[in-house]
């Protein structure tokens, strides 16, 4: 007997309604007939000839392996600055002609007495190296000349004095122009080699004159097997790096500051320019814009205090702040700076010494320099502290640290600056006000 079961299914009954009749779902939506005109219109052929995608990837290759050559030849080149560095950090024979060389060239530059000068001697990619050296020794008050060891041959010899020193720079260690010039250099000279080898006995050069001072200047492995051309690459790097390095260290031998005689020596250009010392700015470049200065609404009637003004001056870019309605006066960060726990609770009109009038700005133009602006500021102190006689240009407020310096141009202010901050940026030395 076979078991009865509820039957399961998927409708509904809705007691005490009457049935719904049953709706057939929705059919979909049959295509659209395509014209008589259309059945026998050819399907575009698929090309396999130009692929876009195949065009796509050759692009994307040649991008990678561009990118990849690039990369492996600046890995190339950092690997072998890092072999020079270990080099230097534990070979004694490298040591101690890094030594040497720098004991050359100071011993000679830095008596008074010789006047001697560095001469560079190379050719080729050697002779722009040189050059490159030539001009940060300069830099760096190591008085240095670029010497062709062709036009050496031929009257140039003369640019070599009794108290010089020598470097000689070649890869190779036997370049002909180099060979043919050593002996008509003067033995009693010093004579650097900036080279390859890293043993005396292995160098041409120094075969023919045991006396010279060795500079090794190795690549790991030769340029032909990195790139497959001998085209100098890995070794001007690490020659320039090695000449650069004896120059800085014979520069801080030489001189108390390098970056003081490097800033003189280049005052063009942006180097110059972040170089340049402050007071040989002008006092345009060290007043702040008025666009910086933000202004607070001081009414007739205002309860405006001291704190508020102490939260506008630490809101402000600048650190100073506009008065709205006090005849234009400003408030600058010293005056700021010295406001007390009782100046805060007080209104700004009780504290006349806060607020500076535009009546008591000291005007200067624009142009002068920071220099001349110290200058003559120093001077109307002397007069006032001498005699107590009016300056001319100064108000009845008088010339204190805290005075305010109205930087025009065309007769119009295009900012401010506190007399303190002039004579400190004037004389960093110096130091304050009075001193």
């Amino acid at each position: 007997m076979v078991e009865q079961r509820p039957v399961h299914n998927s409708e509904v009954y809705l007691i005490s309604q009457p049935p719904f009749p049953a709706i057939p779902p929705p059919s979909p939506p049959s295509p659209i007939t395509p014209a008589e005109d259309d059945l026998c219109s050819p399907i575009t052929r698929l090309s396999l000839d130009e692929p876009a995608i195949a065009i796509c990837d050759e692009r994307l290759l040649a991008l990678d392996s561009r990118l990849s050559t690039a990369v492996h030849v600046i890995h190339t080149q950092t690997t072998a600055l890092q072999c020079v560095t270990a080099l230097y950090s534990t070979d004694r024979t490298a040591r101690d002609g890094f030594s040497r060389a720098v004991d050359a060239i100071t011993r000679r530059q830095g008596d008074k007495g010789r006047h001697g000068k560095l001469v560079v001697i190379g050719v080729g990619k050697s002779g722009h190296i040189a050059k490159k050296l030539v001009a940060t020794f300069n830099s760096l008050a190591i008085q240095a000349v670029f010497l062709h060891p062709t036009e050496a041959l031929h009257g140039d010899l003369g640019q070599i004095g009794p108290n010089d020193t020598l470097l000689l720079i070649t890869f190779s260690g036997k370049t002909p122009e180099l060979l043919t010039l050593l002996p008509h250099l003067d033995k009693a000279l010093p004579l650097i080699l900036l080279t390859s080898h890293t043993r005396p006995d292995t160098c041409e050069l120094i075969r023919h004159r045991p006396d010279t001072i060795l500079l090794p200047a190795p690549i790991h492995e030769p340029e032909t097997k990195s790139f497959g051309v001998s085209a100098p690459t890995t070794s001007t790097t690490v020659a320039i790096t090695v000449g650069d390095a004896l120059a800085i260290v014979a520069s801080q031998e030489l001189h108390p500051s390098v970056a003081s005689v490097f800033a003189k020596n280049h005052p063009g250009g942006a180097i110059g320019a972040a170089l340049r010392r402050p007071h040989e700015d002008t006092v345009r470049h060290l007043a702040v814009p008025l666009d910086d200065i933000p202004y607070i609404d001081l009414a007739p009637t205002t309860t405006t205090t001291g704190a508020d003004v102490l939260r506008a001056g630490y809101a402000s870019p600048s650190g100073w702040v506009r008065l709205k309605r006090s005849g234009g006066g400003v408030v600058s960060p010293s005056r700021i700076r010295g406001l007390n726990s009782a100046d805060l609770v007080r209104c700004v009109h009780e504290l006349g010494w806060v607020v500076t009038s535009k009546s008591d700005f000291i005007s200067i133009a624009a142009n002068t320099t920071v220099r001349s602006a110290a200058e003559w500021i120093r001077g109307v102190l002397r007069v006032r502290e001498g005699a107590g006689e009016q300056a001319e240009g100064v108000g009845e407020i008088g010339c204190g640290e805290h005075s305010v310096i109205a930087v025009m141009d065309n007769g119009e202010c295009i900012g401010l600056l506190e007399i303190g901050t002039l004579l400190e940026s004037a004389s960093p030395e110096g130091a304050r006000f009075g001193s």
